[in-house]
């Protein structure tokens, strides 16, 4: 009977966000602008960063391979949640379901190593600015790139492969927007805390360990502002750090309320909540951040607004 269950369900059906036909258009409408900001605003970045050679650095190279992670993380969910939210049958193949998880967990894992890798190069920049060409090299960010996506695809390889391997028998219906381990963990028949606990502690592992990256990193810095004796020289320093730590507290303390927060005090709203955020919302911010509060950025996106053409 357990494999005649097992063999039956072929796709899932996810319950979104909202309940009345009402609230959906409204979050559509809402998510729709969202979307539409968030691809033009990282592909914008990736150009802009590309066709100013003063921005050809690591620091904006990190900023924009964040930029393709951000466009490839939110059209994972979005386009998905889009068509769900003016369907009537929301259902999505087991399949489909784990290859969006699969993308989602990569994006993601890529996303939080990519932060730690800035934090690294300003605090190579600001503590060993006499070595920041040399440790900081071309090749090397290539390698630091490279390693952080692969990374990415191999933990979520392997994260992917745990839940998969579950038996999903019984009921078919996720209680999320879109597929991710904790909802799917529900679909199993067995007791699966223990595969929850397993599961968190993979997805916390890779978020304490970036996170004490760019805390110890950041603690360094704020030392080695604090002896700048100009006060013009600590502002500069930390303008440059201010936009890469706005983005990351707004990643980080959502993706920590989702997922290393106490079962006993779990709320699916609240979780479904914080999702919208770091999926959806995030990655529009992201260039934003960087745009407006980085004078470099802004410099360089003037000059290309007002560049006149040379006359032949």
């Amino acid at each position: 009977m357990t494999r005649k269950n097992h063999t039956s369900l072929t796709e899932s059906i996810l319950l979104g966000l909202a309940d009345t036909l009402e609230l959906q258009i409204i979050l559509f409408l809402l998510f729709v602008v969202i979307y539409t900001l968030t691809v033009p605003g990282n592909v914008g970045m990736i150009l802009l960063i590309r066709a100013d050679s003063r921005l050809h650095t690591p620091i904006y190279f990190f900023m924009a391979n964040l930029s393709v992670v951000d466009v490839c993380y939110s059209s994972t969910i979005t386009p998905k949640m889009l068509v769900d939210l003016l369907s009537e049958k929301k259902t999505i193949s087991f399949a489909g379901c784990f290859l969006q998880m699969y993308f989602f967990i990569a994006l993601a894992t890529t996303e939080c190593i990519l932060f730690a890798l800035m934090a690294y190069d300003r605090y190579v920049a600001i503590c060993n600015p006499l070595l920041y060409s040399l440790i900081m090299s071309r090749t090397v960010c290539l390698k630091m790139a490279a390693e952080a996506f692969t990374a990415g695809l191999l933990n979520s390889m392997v994260n992917t492969s745990y839940v998969s391997s579950l038996p999903l028998c019984g009921s078919n219906i996720i209680h999320h927007f879109f597929c991710d381990s904790p909802p799917l963990f529900k679909l199993s028949s067995f007791d699966t805390r223990l595969n929850e606990s397993i599961f968190s502690t993979f997805a916390g592992v890779n978020m304490v360990e970036t996170l004490l990256v760019i805390l110890t990193t950041y603690s360094y810095i704020l030392f080695s502002i604090f002896r700048i004796h100009s006060g013009e020289g600590r502002r500069k320093a930390f303008s440059t750090c201010a936009s890469h730590l706005t983005a990351i507290i707004l990643f980080y303390a959502t993706a920590i309320c989702t997922y290393l927060h106490p079962r006993c005090s779990y709320s699916l709203r609240q979780d479904e909540v914080a999702s919208v955020l770091y999926t959806v919302v995030i990655p529009m911010m992201n260039p934003l951040i960087y745009s407006l509060r980085n004078k470099e950025v802004k410099k360089a996106l003037w000059n290309m607004t007002t560049r006149k053409r040379i006359p032949s």
